[in-house]
């Protein structure tokens, strides 16, 4: 017998289909909430089975990861390792080490691999920039990485922000070495470009993530030659800072396809690289199609050296900040 015949809905009554929430842009937007308003629709998929190689490191026993937790909630300052469910975030967190993202926790972009909250952006916070400053003197770190949402809200994307918190860092603690990891600036890269030439950082970072064929499908609103010429017009402004890029594998994507923007990276004279296993926050993100075997990352490695990068960061765990003042530091960032 149905659930419907042993629960009957009088006959005075009609039954009422639950409501649907309403849209609010102002509200932070996750997983299913964000990726349900993009035009590539995710089909569900069984998830593959981790391979004994992924292996995430928890926070040691009287570790600094309840200490930094504790400093960012105080200053009201966001990371990417906790908006964007990183999993090295017990090692980073408990070695003192953490990516500050900035401008807002609200991004203007729905990539349907990423777990960093979609919505209508607040103002910018103006006293962030020396907040950040004196958070990271507090600290006493040598190396920060300073990342963001999109804000294709503002007209200079935010570089004027980024450049705000350089100069504040660099009052405050002259020794630390920065580097930024940028949007693509799209629609808005010269206005960008001139605004950075006020305070560019030590290391030079935008991540290009997947081959060009998947770029619609995991990069909605982005366009891959526009991120090689980004990278490409600051290096022939700024010669001698590093320049540098990420790619996450398990998309769909070939080996081949990989060591073609690798090649193209080269040709716009990007210095570092960095190539790791993408993992998926939830049933609701684009799902892993392949776990990339350890081999076929020592390859990248070897041909990524091969090409002419000064330093490459390869393997199933390796994130654009991972270990990001090590892979600094072997490329001549001192």
């Amino acid at each position: 017998m149905s659930t419907l015949a042993e629960s009957p809905v009088p006959s005075n009554e009609s039954a009422a289909a639950p409501a649907e929430a309403v849209y609010d842009p102002t509200q932070k937007q996750k997983s299913q909430a964000k990726t349900a308003r993009i035009p590539i629709k995710i089909v569900p998929a069984e998830r593959l089975k981790k391979p004994e190689w992924i292996r995430v490191k928890a926070a040691a026993p009287g570790s600094r990861f309840y200490d930094i937790k504790r400093i960012l909630r105080e200053h009201n300052l966001h990371t990417v390792c906790e908006e964007a469910s990183c999993p090295n975030i017990g090692e980073c967190f408990g070695k003192g080490t953490a990516t500050f993202m900035i401008m807002g926790d609200k991004c203007t972009r729905r990539c349907p691999f990423c777990d960093v909250g979609h919505g209508r952006p607040d103002p910018l916070d103006t006293n962030e920039p020396l907040n950040l400053a004196r958070t990271i003197a507090a600290m006493k770190l040598s190396y920060v990485v300073i990342t963001s949402v999109d804000r294709d809200d503002l007209r200079d994307g935010g570089a004027g922000h980024f450049v705000d918190c350089i100069t504040h860092i660099r009052e405050l603690s002259p020794s630390t070495r920065i580097e930024v990891l940028v949007p693509d600036f799209r629609g808005r890269l010269d206005r960008a470009l001139t605004i950075l030439n006020a305070g560019p950082p030590d290391v030079m970072n935008h991540n290009l993530e997947t081959v060009p064929r998947l770029y619609k499908q995991a990069r909605p609103g982005s366009d891959y030659m526009h991120s090689l010429k980004l990278l490409a017009e600051f290096k022939k402004l700024h010669p001698e800072v590093p320049t540098k890029s990420g790619l996450m594998l398990g998309l769909g994507e070939t080996d081949e396809e990989i060591l073609q923007v690798m090649r193209d990276m080269r040709e716009h004279n990007v210095d570092m690289l960095t190539i790791g296993q993408y993992l998926q926050p939830s049933e609701h993100h684009l799902p892993v199609l392949r776990y990339v075997h350890p081999d076929t990352f020592a390859m990248f490695e070897r041909e990524a050296y091969a090409m002419g990068f000064s330093h490459a960061a390869v393997g199933a765990m390796v994130r654009s900040s991972y270990h990001a003042d090590e892979q600094a530091h072997a490329a001549g960032v001192n």
